[in-house]
């Protein structure tokens, strides 16, 4: 609740109303991470009524972050691929967030900072075996080459 609420107050302190929804954030990192994605296949990656998608998806598109495509395998549905732009504002507040939080841990000891990563990334895998779900992660088989 913490982390959450320090990003929320130092993202209005150092630009407000620059950063991207929360949920726009999610959907472009997965579809960065798997590359185009239909609405169903979002839906299903978080768990989601497509209803719910089909609205944060609409309002990316009105921003200009993702485009819709044929399916490139040639699927009846289209895709949802992201923009230059998108791309840009996905980088922008990654960066954004990682040097927050790196302001956070810099008077932490290294061993120490080694062993959060570790664990955080021990509690995410937990998670996504209990809801089974895997976020894809670089070198994973299946993850887009980006």
């Amino acid at each position: 609740m913490l982390i959450g609420r320090h990003q929320a107050m130092a993202a209005l302190r150092s630009d407000p109303g620059g950063r991207l929804e929360r949920s726009a954030y999610t959907l472009l990192s997965r579809i960065e991470a798997e590359g185009p994605m239909t609405i169903g296949q979002l839906a299903d990656a978080f768990g989601l009524d497509t209803s719910t998608v089909n609205r944060q998806t609409a309002a990316m598109l009105r921003q200009n972050l993702v485009e819709r495509i044929p399916d490139p395998a040639g699927g009846i549905a289209r895709k949802l691929r992201i923009t230059e732009e998108g791309l840009r504002r996905l980088h922008h507040d990654r960066e954004w967030s990682l040097n927050g939080l790196a302001s956070v841990l810099a008077d932490w000891p290294q061993d120490e900072v080694a062993a959060l990563a570790r664990l955080l990334t021990r509690l995410n895998r937990s998670i996504e075996g209990k809801e089974g779900r895997s976020w894809p992660r670089p070198g994973d088989p299946g993850t887009a080459d980006r």
